[in-house]
């Protein structure tokens, strides 16, 4: 056989395999090489989902994840390792590219991968609203599908927008969601602030499945904040409550703005590292974010 004649037919079988192979997900390899993949919303709409009203509130702000790009004007990529001041020893490079964080099909999808970037072996994002997008009190819904897996750490949270002149603790911090993949049926709401010695002191409690994991469908996550008290929400369900009188009148920092974080860390001082078990790429899904205050 002529070599014209082999490359005929290895042509033809490579056709043949591209046309009848099953389609992934993603096309994105543990090295975090390939094209990335758009998201078809009929596979990941599962699970809750929360109204667009509620009564006794008004929408103040949103964002549907509608585009092709992430609004700016209410985002900004965070950039860097834990080196930055971030700390948790995470192991992930945070990047603003679109391997890390896309737009698809009505969904923001933050990809992990596992690649060699900038002296880190894993890469992320993590975007935030500070000095963009920023309230006291009110209600926020945020729709999400979480990855799982040793070492992987996603989490929807909120800092003091004043954390650049007064630093953490003592901003204050709301954790709506956080999960450590390891566990994936579980998730925890914390507080974080700073008492009145100086230290930091949390307050945390966790919501734990009944049936499945995290990853299997989406969930809203929600907090319910007023000048009284605090209250992290699971599919319009309280699971924790504290009240105001719980922390020190001079150092309490939830009676000041706050902004939104979206991240998902790989690694760290509470995941772990990755192992053996943990394929990648992981992706979180985020269908919307919605905030809402008191008429």
């Amino acid at each position: 056989m002529n070599i014209k004649k082999i490359g005929i037919i290895l042509l033809c079988c490579y056709i043949w395999g591209s046309c009848t192979s099953p389609q992934r997900e993603s096309t994105a390899t543990q090295n975090g090489s390939d094209t990335v993949a758009k998201v078809d919303l009929s596979k990941h709409n599962e699970g809750y989902s929360s109204p667009k009203t509620y009564d006794n509130y008004k929408l103040i702000w949103s964002d549907e994840f509608n585009g092709s790009q992430l609004d700016t004007n209410a985002w900004s990529y965070r950039i860097g390792t834990g080196s930055n001041g971030w700390g948790n020893n995470e192991l992930e490079y945070y990047t603003n590219r679109k391997e890390n964080l896309f737009l698809s099909s009505g969904l923001l999808t933050i990809e992990a991968r596992k690649e060699k970037y900038r002296g880190q072996k894993y890469t992320s994002a993590r975007i935030a609203t500070q000095n963009k997008k920023i309230f006291t009190y009110g209600r926020v819904d945020i729709r999400a599908k979480l990855p799982v897996g040793q070492g992987i750490w996603p989490a929807l949270w909120m800092l003091g927008n004043n954390i650049s002149s007064v630093g953490w603790p003592a901003c204050g911090e709301i954790d709506i969601m956080e999960m450590i993949g390891k566990t994936p049926k579980k998730v925890y709401g914390t507080l974080h602030w700073k008492k009145k010695d100086g230290t930091h002191t949390m307050l945390t409690k966790s919501y734990k499945l009944e049936n499945g994991a995290f990853s299997d469908q989406f969930h809203v996550y929600s907090l319910l904040w007023t000048k009284d008290s605090l209250k992290i929400l699971i599919d319009d369900q309280i699971y924790s409550r504290v009240g105001m009188d719980v922390f020190p009148e001079e150092s309490n920092p939830f009676h000041q703005p706050f902004y939104l974080v979206i991240n998902v860390a790989i690694g760290g001082n509470w995941p772990g590292s990755p192992d053996s078990t943990t394929h990648f790429p992981k992706r979180m899904y985020v269908d919307y974010v919605r905030v809402f205050e008191k008429k």
